[in-house]
């Protein structure tokens, strides 16, 4: 399919203002792209719940665990480069990781959330990454590897980046900029540098005034030692969501969920997913790779959110009978979302990316009507 950048905008902007009116949007903003080309941008509303700043073009705002999309890209390059399968073992990178009979996980099993490392058993602090990669090292799996897969809400980032910095000798945040924010001048930052801190929208907890969904995931999330809770509370930290609003934490690397950045470095970084691979003249992945990124490898009932998710390697994917389709219309798409509505992703086949995001969090972890009634115009 091919768009019409009027046409889109026609479609899109009525429903962007919706958002505001009648779904309770603060500040937001959507980029959608084709064939490596940026067609639509809008943005509108507020940084702040006092209205004194507007949200612009420039305006940078976290997207909690949209972030993993990026790093997850991050270990993919990282092993394409060094000639690396998905098959092979974790141990084979990162001899630690064997402890209590890890030995045989692969990264593909590992990537793909079906490794039962969602949890850690140790009490380590978010913020302290060493001690959370060295609680990772030791943790046993919390269900056999490759029986199942269960959302790894916290620990996921920091199994990308100690693969990483094991292979490519750089941690993730080092590893972004190099290779891709650097070449395709994304305002998008891991570690969101001080000076920066003016152009951040202060994000803000959804309102309890409507249901949140899953339900049952809900439940046990508030239930104490459910799979749930562990999942969300471990590595501890940063529970509330104002602590993400000072600066001190918006500097600390956090590739789980803590990436900072523009809808349209968002939406440009997935356009370049794409469209092959390739943007502004320069070849970032190989066929192989988009592959790999593009082939479920997990899918069913998630252990964590107790509905059905499908996962590639690292990259969130529509399960095959889904009635209401995340990430458009064609198989190929994959993206990830952040929790409270931003969202973000890429339709190889149709060479069309898309990226929401905005700062007044709704009670859901996956994308909500805001950004999705915005992906169905796209296809009408």
């Amino acid at each position: 399919m091919q768009l019409n950048a009027d046409e889109l905008r026609q479609r899109l902007e009525p429903l962007f203002r919706e958002n505001f009116e009648k779904f309770g949007e603060l500040g937001a903003a959507i980029s959608v792209w084709q064939n490596g080309h940026r067609l639509v941008d809008l943005a509108g509303g507020f940084r702040d719940a006092r209205h004194e700043h507007p949200w612009t073009d420039d305006t940078l705002v976290l997207v909690w665990s949209a972030t993993k999309g990026l790093g997850t890209a991050c270990l993919l390059h990282t092993l394409q480069e060094h000639g690396i399968h998905l098959e092979q073992r974790v141990v084979e990178f990162w001899p630690e990781f064997g402890q209590a009979h890890k030995e045989s996980i692969t990264l593909a099993q590992l990537l793909s959330h079906q490794a039962g490392l969602c949890a850690l058993d140790r009490q380590v602090d978010v913020l302290d990454r060493e001690a959370v990669i060295h609680a990772l090292a030791a943790q046993a799996p919390l269900w056999p590897a490759g029986t199942g897969h269960g959302y790894h809400a916290r620990t996921f980032g920091f199994l990308l980046d100690a693969l990483v910095d094991r292979i490519a000798n750089r941690p993730i945040a080092e590893y972004w900029r190099k290779h891709f924010a650097d070449p395709l001048t994304l305002d998008f930052w891991i570690g969101l540098p001080a000076e920066l801190n003016d152009r951040v929208a202060t994000i803000y907890p959804a309102k309890a005034n409507r249901a949140a969904e899953p339900a049952q995931f809900y439940r046990d999330l508030m239930t104490p030692g459910t799979l749930q809770r562990r999942t969300f509370t471990s590595p501890h930290g940063l529970n509330a969501v104002n602590s993400m609003n000072n600066p001190a934490i918006r500097a600390q690397a956090i590739v789980s969920f803590g990436g900072i950045g523009s809808v349209a470095a968002l939406a440009k970084f997935y356009a370049m997913l794409a469209n092959g691979g390739e943007l502004d003249g320069q070849r970032f992945f190989s066929a192989q790779t988009l592959g790999w990124m593009m082939t479920t490898l997990s899918e069913g009932i998630d252990r964590v959110f107790e509905i059905p998710t499908a996962f590639s390697a690292g990259f969130m994917k529509d399960p095959a009978d889904t009635p209401r389709r995340l990430f458009g219309k064609s198989s190929s798409s994959f993206g990830h979302p952040g929790a409270g509505g931003s969202h973000a992703f890429a339709d190889p086949e149709n060479k069309i990316s898309f990226a929401y995001v905005m700062n007044q969090m709704e009670q859901s972890l996956l994308p909500n009507a805001k950004s999705l009634r915005l992906v169905e115009a796209i296809y009408r």
